[in-house]
């Protein structure tokens, strides 16, 4: 049985908007990086599979998780086949972030009842994703459309809950455009992550929970 169902992820996004992705081969560094996010209000982290270590390093994230981080969703990004989705679901991922749609992991996801967060960025791939089951479409890559595009899109599709992820900036500014063009989550990387290197893990926190009560600000 999955820890959280797809609606308890929803309600988790509701309450903390801002995703973090990343990866890191060394277990102990991203450790403390979800720590900090937990600790500045996150409650969903995106690791990225992208490294021959990832399952590896995920299993010790998922462990370490589940042991001291109760409230945090960890999910698992950039999946393209259903093996490899199910391979992490084993794990104990959470969730599962796709930056295309594969149906057959859709279908993964249901069979396991955990959430399924697909990339389109075309509306008639926008469309696809809910029609299959998406609680999330991740619209990807945001940098290349823009939080126009979004306000366009809201227009026949008001309902799809929407998360950006690609050139989102951690600042309130860009916050803001994005929040007020409709998305309704956002992810971030590197912009981010390298937060952690600029201000130390005690800084990065309180970024963190910086960022949180931005966004709460913004959805006032």
């Amino acid at each position: 049985m999955p820890r959280f169902t797809p609606q308890q992820i929803l309600s988790k996004l509701e309450d903390s908007p801002v995703v973090p992705l990343f990866f890191h081969a060394d277990a102990s560094h991203a450790q403390k990086l979800l720590d900090a996010c937990y600790a500045g209000g996150l409650r969903a982290f995106e690791f990225t599979n992208r490294g021959a270590s990832a399952p590896a390093t995920f299993a010790q994230l998922s462990k370490h998780v589940e042991a001291n981080l109760p409230d945090l969703a960890l999910g698992i990004g950039t999946i393209y086949r259903p093996e490899e989705a199910e391979q992490f679901l084993d794990l104990g991922a959470d969730f599962i972030i796709q930056p295309i749609i594969t149906p057959e992991v859709g279908e993964v996801c249901q069979e396991h009842k955990v959430a399924w967060m697909p990339g389109a960025l075309t509306p008639n791939e926008v469309y696809l994703a809910q029609s299959l089951g998406a609680t999330v479409v991740k619209i990807f890559p945001g940098d290349a459309v823009g939080p126009g595009y979004i306000k366009a899109l809201r227009g026949p599709m008001p309902q799809v809950k929407l998360m950006v992820t690609g050139g989102v900036q951690p600042n309130e500014a860009n916050l803001r455009e994005w929040f007020g063009a409709g998305v309704n989550f956002v992810g971030i990387g590197s912009q981010l992550i390298k937060k952690a290197d600029e201000l130390g893990i005690a800084g990065f926190t309180q970024h963190i929970a910086e960022l949180v009560q931005i966004v709460k600000d913004i959805r006032k």
